[in-house]
């Protein structure tokens, strides 16, 4: 079974974001970008399904500009087979909103028929959790969101979706696409010669224009703004001046 996996280049979790002076975006000078978080962990479940011979062949794609295919020789060092680099930059030196690369993928999804979809359930850039639903919308695919369990038997997947009442099992009919959460599993790290090896796989470029679709932004960023920074607290003496302070400062009771 050919396994897709969808990863996305975004800042380092470890960097401390910074705003542009004119407020209009996030400053990216010199900033240390990775692979995102969850897809680390979409990537490390598809080499346990290839580990398990679940899978015979792993396929990581990326939609993004060129800087991105750092992050598609990484999956390519931690056990992928090949990957698919659609460049945007011809279209836009802005990042992709969820839309562009929900088509994207789909196309994709289209010419090469794997047997399951693994995306991480969401970036830490933008936080949307949109890419893996809207790729099932347009796929038509079966989808188990929020995985933190994934078992494959013939031609069924059961997904272990956590949900706020606890857990929920869905089973879902191949192929299908599944995002991943934190609780699914711990990704490895990459091996020096992994690393080097990841340097001869295949890594096929293709453009929006040649999938036929556009990723051009549909929404406009009007203003960026650093978070608030926290007020640090006071000390009271007793409950009702505690009680006071709640109701007349904070006002947070009646």
């Amino acid at each position: 079974m050919k396994v897709f996996v969808a990863v996305k280049r975004v800042i380092d979790y470890n960097v401390k974001i910074r705003v542009k002076p004119d407020h209009s975006d996030v400053d990216l000078t010199s900033v240390k970008m990775a692979m995102n978080p969850f897809c680390e962990i979409a990537v490390e479940e598809a080499v346990r399904l290839k580990e398990k011979g679940v899978a015979t062949e792993i396929v990581a794609v990326t939609v993004g500009p060129k800087a991105a295919q750092e992050q598609l020789r990484t999956a390519l060092a931690l056990g992928a087979d090949r990957a698919i680099h659609v460049d945007t930059s011809a279209e836009t030196d802005e990042r992709v909103e969820s839309l562009g690369a929900a088509k994207a993928l789909a196309r994709l999804v289209e010419e090469e028929q794997p047997g399951l979809v693994i995306l991480g359930k969401q970036a830490i850039d933008t936080d949307n959790n949109q890419t893996g639903q809207m790729l099932a919308a347009l796929t038509g695919l079966p989808q188990g969101t929020f995985a933190s369990a994934v078992d494959v038997d013939g031609e069924k997947v059961q997904v272990t979706r956590e949900i706020d009442g606890g857990l929920q099992t869905v089973e879902l009919t191949l192929p299908a696409i599944v995002t991943t959460d934190l609780r699914l599993n711990e990704p490895r790290y990459a091996k020096l010669p992994d690393i080097m090896k990841a340097k001869k796989k295949p890594l096929d470029v293709k453009t929006p224009a040649d999938l036929g679709v556009s990723v051009g932004s549909r929404v406009k960023l009007v203003k960026v703004e650093p978070p608030a920074e926290r007020q640090g607290g006071v000390k009271v003496g007793s409950v009702d001046e505690l009680v006071d302070k709640l109701k007349n400062e904070a006002k947070v009771i009646s």
